[in-house]
């Protein structure tokens, strides 16, 4: 039965609830024991495969146009755009976070910093096949929550994390070096989701991680427990008999709190204090913390939780931020603690489309528990640098932050590391073409089919934003399509595209929700000259628009929303993709 359920979710549409009860996941989830890159295609293109050229990405929310930073400031999302299940470590002077990727490909991005404001990513943690199989596997399942940790005992870092996909369940990679690629995974035997790992002082290992009640002993629907087991470092497991309940519920279950989850240990002062999620990825998302005097409990809960959450607030205040938690700390270079956590940022109509990003707070944690400074009130867009710290964002390499632009003519042999594939690698359908752009060799799949797809994806990082790119495409036949895709899933995306229709050439605006696919309009073009195409989002209000040979844009379609690109309507975990796309399975027919 569970098994039939996870292929037909694999293929359904998820709704709002999965955002904000992770049940089903779970239950799955105890079924499964268990730098840049060159831009060379490895199938031949065919003569006409279609080339991209000059992508141009460029922010324009009101807020950071209302707030313009002043010195000794920095803007909050650290990393815009779908960049959620934040976790972070440290080694010396460096940190390294990491994010969950679910179905895109490459797994799980990295990030590198020396005074957690300005980031640089670095890669990706999963990276090749062998690590990662989302071949067939919805947009959210894949990879979730990911934990990234360092063990100082034999200089080793670790990403744990559970592939929903593959055959894999709960697995471990691990490196000396995050800069330099890590090990293939090694699969562990245990249920649940949500895993991480604590190397206490003495050497000895703990992995912890969220789980359904014992049989029988489920007392509501959202009752989880955070359970802890010995890990072995030598052998990289689990050992068998060890594991333990050490949360039942979450903070207090008489209130039937749901959805414990995301748990982390840390130790500070010779004391042992576990870090959860609590409420449900969604409105009542909140960060708790309980403390011991020993790494399996027991725990007794702070009188102060949460430490972290929007959920007291108006849903109709302005510049919301919401759905706060999933939170990881580190001791920051001024000795300081901060706190990584994901959040959302609604549009105007109160529609997450770009999804769950990655925030940062300090802590304070000059009493007996810690507490994210300002986390308790209405989360704001700027915050202060820490001292002696240079805000670099969009500079030298780093994240940028803001009403940024990101620009990119395809010149490079080594394609920007923001730029994924879905379900399979980007290097099987990209190639640098002979007169300069971006070619890619289309396969016989679309967007709509759970498949690997010859589409190269930009995250949506605004709600006000616009995205372009020039195309040099002449179809052969009605199958062959190309051009630009804003997609949330499989089953709701837009497709602004090139095809053909009997001897005409045919700009195409196709919507498709609920996995049905209508045509909101249609035009004749000239293909003989590049085709410029265009998105503009202002709000929940999307545009479509194209130029011929560098002529004026001209619209298509009018204003269409975006509503379907957002999980409140497409459901899921993961934000609004905009992608270049090309397939010779084409069933947009005019």
């Amino acid at each position: 039965m569970f098994i039939n359920q996870f292929n037909h979710m694999k293929t359904s549409k998820f709704n709002f609830e999965w955002l904000c009860n992770r049940k089903t996941m779970a239950v799955l989830a105890c079924l499964f024991l268990a730098s840049g890159v060159s831009v060379e295609a490895k199938e031949k293109a065919p003569k006409n495969a279609p080339v991209f050229t000059n992508f141009v990405y460029q922010g324009d929310d009101k807020i950071y146009k209302e707030n313009p930073l002043q010195p000794g400031e920095f803007y909050n999302p650290i990393l815009q755009g779908c960049y959620p299940d934040p976790s972070i470590t440290r080694k010396g002077g460096d940190y390294y976070l990491v994010n969950s990727s679910f179905a895109m490909f490459p797994g799980v991005p990295i990030f590198h910093s020396t005074d957690l404001v300005n980031w640089k990513q670095i890669g990706h943690v999963l990276d090749r096949e062998s690590q990662l199989k989302v071949e067939d596997c919805g947009i959210s399942a894949g990879v979730y929550a990911p934990a990234i940790s360092y063990n100082k005992n034999n200089d080793t870092f670790y990403m744990i994390t559970t592939q929903f996909s593959g055959g894999f369940g709960n697995m471990v990679v691990k490196t000396q070096d995050p800069m330099k690629g890590w090990s293939d995974p090694i699969k562990l035997q245990f249920g649940g989701i949500d895993p991480s790992l604590f190397f206490d002082d003495n050497g000895k290992a703990y992995l912890v991680h969220n789980d359904a009640p014992d049989r029988g002993k489920e007392q509501y629907e959202g009752h989880r427990v955070i359970k802890i087991w010995d890990y072995d470092v030598e052998n990289d497991r689990v050992i068998p008999g060890t594991d333990k309940i050490i949360v039942d519920g979450g903070v207090d279950i008489k209130k039937k709190p749901i959805w414990i989850e995301g748990p982390h240990i840390y130790k500070k002062d010779g004391r042992y204090y576990l870090m959860c999620a609590e409420g449900g990825t969604g409105g009542w998302h909140s960060e708790v913390i309980f403390v011991a005097d020993d790494p399996k409990g027991p725990y007794t809960p702070a009188p102060s939780n949460p430490i972290l959450t929007q959920r007291y607030f108006p849903q109709n205040r302005a510049n919301k931020v919401d759905w706060a938690g999933h939170a990881d700390l580190v001791e920051g270079p001024d000795g300081k603690y901060y706190g990584v956590f994901l959040a959302i940022r609604p549009n105007e109509k109160d529609m997450v489309n770009a999804g769950r990003e990655t925030f940062i707070l300090p802590v304070d944690w000059s009493g007996d528990f810690p507490v994210f400074e300002n986390g308790l009130i209405p989360l704001e867009c700027k915050l202060k640098l820490p001292k002696g710290v240079e805000y670099k964002a969009g500079k030298d390499g780093f994240f940028p932050n803001g009403n940024f632009k990101f620009e990119d003519s395809f010149a490079s042999d080594s394609l920007d590391l923001r730029w994924i594939g879905l379900r399979g690698p980007r290097e099987k359908f990209i190639s640098i073409a002979k007169k300069g752009g971006l070619q890619i060799t289309p396969f016989a799949t679309n967007i709509k089919e759970v498949k690997p797809t010859s589409t190269l994806f930009y995250r949506q990082q605004h709600s006000s934003f616009s995205a372009s790119t020039t195309l040099k495409f002449k179809p052969k036949a009605e199958n062959e399509l190309a051009g630009l895709t804003c997609y949330q899933n499989e089953r709701f995306n837009y497709v602004f595209g090139v095809t053909k229709k009997d001897k005409d050439y045919l700009l195409v605006l196709a919507k498709t929700a609920k996995g049905q696919t209508t045509i909101v309009a249609s035009t004749k073009i000239d293909v003989e000259a590049p085709v410029s195409l265009q998105v503009v989002a202002d709000g929940n209000d999307y545009r479509f628009n194209y130029a011929v040979e560098g002529g004026e844009y001209t619209n298509l379609g009018g204003t269409v929303s975006g509503d379907i690109l957002s999980t409140n309507v497409a459901g899921g975990f993961t934000g609004s993709l905009i992608g270049l796309y090309a397939t010779l399975t084409n069933d947009i027919r005019p």
